[in-house]
């Protein structure tokens, strides 16, 4: 009877990987503190597999690039959606997709709200002229704000979830970003691997592509105690694998966020971007934060795409690969 009477919430986030992986910690402390409320996610398919740990969340496919490609085929897709019958819908994403599908429900005399993604805060955050640079509200405190505004209590620990499964100086190391801005050079990145395995650490390397995947391959011959695990396992045992790390390191990036979501520490090297616009991991600390705060001109962007003028800078410049392995060393002593 429990069940019939509970209220269905519909989150929508059709986004990229790190931005989805977000949502999954502030969901689940949700329902946590709104046990009365089951919660669905519509989302690409691929993001299936981030929700899996996560029973009490439901999670609904949504292939934008075949079954649901083109405008038109939104009023499908909402189609599809309302026979669940839900009582209230999050749009966490606020682009027109999203926006559609929302004003649709609205229409109906569903319950939304949408997420503020404070553009004109990040606009200020980057301006060259005239910066405003403070610390913006958490991502993951947007995604709440969307859940307040529905008429929800929540209250976010952010705190990594405890996780027993670690493995002594293990350490995963993800060197690549969707932009060059926020990629620590790779002949750098290699130094550190090496530096670290010569250390006694045993290295695990995380990318995808062939490319990443050809270039890792020939880091296992810098010390045996590197290992890729690039194109050699499902995205699922990347998971499993990453939760028993006691440490990941990785550039503002997804991988960041699949740490944070395992219960992972994270060392994370920033470049181009900053900590500032709100999208560290859940649940990591700014110490672990590894960046040049002497670079004025840091952070030139949100995302990671070069603003005019500044294509191909070097934001690392004054990072060397033995200042960064060092930082790491000390940050994980503590």
């Amino acid at each position: 009877m429990e069940k019939l009477n509970k209220k269905k919430l519909l989150v929508i986030r059709f986004s990229a990987l790190g931005d989805v992986t977000m949502i999954a910690p502030v969901l689940k402390e949700f329902i946590e503190q709104n046990p009365n409320v089951e919660v669905y996610v519509a989302s690409r398919p691929f993001m299936g597999t981030i929700f899996k740990q996560f029973p009490e969340i439901k999670f609904i496919p949504v292939d934008l690039n075949k079954e649901y490609k083109g405008f038109l085929s939104l009023f499908k897709l909402y189609g599809e959606l309302k026979k669940y019958n839900f009582d209230y819908v999050a749009d966490f994403h606020n682009v027109i997709r999203s926006k559609v599908i929302t004003s649709l429900f609205k229409l109906s005399g569903t319950t939304t709200a949408t997420l503020d993604k404070g553009r004109e805060e990040k606009k200020a955050l980057i301006n060259q002229e005239n910066r405003v640079f403070k610390q913006l509200k958490l991502t993951t405190e947007r995604y709440a704000d969307v859940l307040r505004n529905l008429g929800f209590k929540l209250t976010l620990s952010h705190q990594l979830k405890s996780n027993t499964l670690k493995e002594e100086k293990s350490i995963g190391i993800a060197p690549f970003a969707a932009f060059k801005s926020k990629m620590f050079p790779l002949d750098k990145m290699k130094l550190v691997t090496k530096l670290l395995a010569d250390n006694g650490y045993k290295i695990f390397l995380f990318g995808g592509g062939k490319s990443e995947i050809d270039e890792l391959k020939t880091w296992e011959n810098l010390n045996p105690n590197i290992q890729s695990l690039a194109g050699k396992i499902s995205f699922e045992e990347e998971l499993q694998k990453i939760a028993t790390l006691q440490a990941m390191i990785s550039m503002d990036s997804a991988n960041m966020h699949l740490a944070s979501l395992m219960g992972t520490r994270t060392i994370s090297i920033w470049g181009g971007t900053h900590p500032f616009a709100g999208f560290i991991g859940y649940g990591q600390s700014t110490d672990d934060v590894i960046q040049d705060e002497t670079l004025n001109c840091r952070p030139t962007s949100i995302f990671g795409k070069d603003p005019k003028g500044l294509e191909n800078f070097d934001y690392f410049q004054n990072l060397s690969a033995e200042d960064v392995y060092q930082q790491i060393v000390d940050k994980l002593k503590n």
